[in-house]
């Protein structure tokens, strides 16, 4: 129930993400081709692969959310972190590649442009600044309300867009005003080639993160000991010889750990003893629904 309310409130941050940049880049698409910007041109592309990418996040919140089946038995969790990737690599083409493509364009040109066109252009991105903020702050809002070290990946990524939307956009009006101040088209093309940087960059990390999740990555070492400390007070367990964990969701984690009984435990009790400390992690911690436990009895200790 506690995932479901966190996907609405994603979701919901996910689609005012996509509405302000649909917006910006229709504003800003006209705006660079009024103007003959390269930045503002940088920035449509930079909103366009938002855009693309918050369609791929909105996809990853409906796909993750089917029950496992027969050919996935561990259900698809994994489907966020998929898209995921498909978004950084979408910000590193569509975003990354085309900025620098404005600004290498910019200065084999050498463009001068009319201020009439670069003041529409500024007003552009003034607008964009405010509603790409607009959207950082609620999904900085509600990535304050989620549990420390379990971001959903969509949220990350939409926290990540709008963080760079906002740079973005100041760096382009910063390289507009130079261009304007000075005549020279260098500033601007700087400008453009600096998003194509950022966007290289925040694509990158996205990228690893997703790679990582998708490759199988533990839980956090608070989660991973807690657990290992339950384990380990357990009356009828001696020993715990292997602990191992990975994240097969946002709610979803499988534990795999091999346990040594304590001596004496008949083997009847194996399966009772097994099925209580399941139930009881599960009730204890509602995202450890895959725990497996090899069970060996430990041998009886002798004195010396």
């Amino acid at each position: 129930m506690a995932g479901s309310a966190s996907d609405r409130r994603t979701r919901l941050t996910v689609l005012v993400a996509l509405a302000a940049n649909l917006v910006i880049a229709a504003a800003k698409t006209v705006g660079g081709l009024a103007s003959g910007s390269p930045a503002l041109l940088s920035e449509a592309a930079h909103s366009v692969a938002d855009s693309l990418n918050e369609v791929f996040l909105l996809a990853a919140l409906r796909r993750s959310r089917r029950p496992a089946d027969a050919r996935h038995p561990f259900g698809y969790g994994k489907e966020r972190f998929f898209w995921a990737l498909l978004a950084a690599v979408g910000i590193f083409v569509m975003g990354g590649c085309f900025s620098f493509y404005q600004g290498l364009s910019a200065l084999r040109r050498g463009d001068h442009e009319s201020p009439e066109g670069y003041t529409a252009g500024l007003i552009v991105l003034g607008v964009a600044l405010v509603s790409e903020g607009t959207s950082l702050a609620r999904a900085l809002h509600q990535a304050r309300r989620e549990k420390p070290g379990a971001l959903d990946p969509a949220l990350r990524t939409v926290i990540a867009e709008d963080s760079t939307a906002v740079l973005g956009v100041a760096l382009a009006m910063a390289g507009m005003v130079l261009h304007l101040t000075t005549g020279s088209v260098v500033w601007e093309a700087a400008a453009s080639l600096g998003i194509g940087l950022l966007l290289v960059y925040v694509a990158f990390r996205l990228g690893r993160d997703a790679r990582d999740q998708l490759i199988g990555e533990a839980v956090d070492p608070e989660l991973r000991d807690d657990l290992a400390g339950f384990l380990t007070r357990q009356g009828e367990i001696d020993n715990v010889a292997e602990l191992l964990t990975m994240r097969l969701g946002m709610d979803s984690v499988l534990v795999a750990a091999r346990i040594d009984l304590a001596p004496g435990i008949d083997s009847e009790r194996v399966e009772e003893v097994s099925m209580r400390i399941r139930e009881a992690m599960a009730d204890r911690w509602p995202q450890a629904d895959q725990v497996f436990l090899d069970i060996t009895n430990a041998p009886p200790r002798t004195g010396r």
